[in-house]
């Protein structure tokens, strides 16, 4: 697809919270139960954010999070958003991805990056290396978790950050996930050219999108590769009110229309809509204040329709 030329179908997955409210623990649980069938014809998937700790905010392991989603939630297709695979060796998680993907009938979509929150890091005894070495570790993953996917029998890889000897990966996933690459570096996006079915861009407006998807296409051509074979998409925030002024009190100023997509649905259509035309088409959306009826009115009556045509 070139960049002229919009999508002739736009997904949108939707971003889980990342835990639920101090005090209303059962309340994730229940509030996604109520939400999720009127969402369910608008959404393909559904997304978690891979994070330990927002300070003292409760937060859900993501993984774990994937499993229990799968099966509570068998109409969507699931993911991380993304991975930092810093925390889970590399052959336990192509494991982990087989498993899942098996059990789940092919629904996994498996995305990971280089990492970058040094709290949890420090926090949960993980070395904290620098983005150098973070990005070679994630080379190095990415090699691995195609070679147990692909191969058969036992697997050996011997690299510079990562080694495994004679490790099975059975049963082998069928079909193979999809593979995300997320990241706006250089050398990130040069692994997205490398190895991954789609390239994700997290929190990021149009023009500063823009400007990366360009350097993307010049590292799919430094690999020999179409820069149209890599799906493009975009994971963010959305905040959708009556007036400019109400959307932006949902997030409390912390997601502006610099790095999210805030405003009335006319508005948020229009700040998607240069995305869509530069071939953007899966968006994973966190939508705040999801649990308001008013909200997921405006988005599913407003905004989605206009888009999808």
């Amino acid at each position: 697809m070139s960049p002229s030329e919009p999508a002739a179908t736009i997904d949108f997955g939707l971003v889980l919270p990342a835990g639920p409210r101090k005090g209303e623990i059962g309340r994730w649980l229940a509030g996604l139960d109520a939400v999720l069938p009127e969402l369910e014809p608008y959404f393909r998937s559904l997304w978690m954010t891979d994070h330990f700790f927002w300070d003292d905010d409760p937060t859900f392991e993501a993984w774990t999070v994937l499993a229990f989603a799968a099966a509570r939630w068998p109409q969507f297709e699931l993911g991380p958003m993304v991975l930092g695979q810093s925390y889970r060796n590399p052959a336990l998680l192509a494991k982990m991805g087989a498993t899942l993907q098996t059990l789940s009938n092919g629904r996994l979509i498996m995305a990971l990056g280089a990492g970058w929150k040094e709290d949890e890091y420090h926090a949960y005894g993980y070395a904290y290396p620098s983005p150098g070495v973070r990005v070679a570790q994630l080379a190095e993953a990415l090699e691995i978790l195609r070679l147990m996917w692909t191969e058969p029998g036992p697997v050996s890889y011997i690299g510079r950050e990562y080694q495994i000897v004679d490790a099975w990966c059975e049963p082998r996933p069928e079909p193979l996930p999809k593979l995300i690459v997320g990241g706006a570096g250089r050398k990130t996006m040069g692994l997205a050219a490398r190895y991954a079915d789609w390239w994700n861009m997290p929190d990021a407006n149009f023009e500063v999108y823009r400007q990366r998807v360009d350097v993307l296409r010049e590292q799919c051509t430094a690999v020999g590769r179409d820069p149209d074979s890599l799906r493009l998409t975009w994971f963010g925030r959305l905040a959708v009110a009556e007036s400019r002024a109400a959307a932006e009190a949902l997030s409390e100023g912390k997601w502006t229309a610099e790095r999210a997509f805030v405003g009335t649905p006319q508005e948020v259509v229009a700040q998607i809509r240069p995305f869509v035309e530069l071939g953007v088409d899966y968006f994973m959306v966190e939508l705040l204040d999801v649990s308001n009826a008013a909200t997921r009115r405006l988005l599913l009556e407003e905004v989605l329709p206009p888009l999808r045509k």
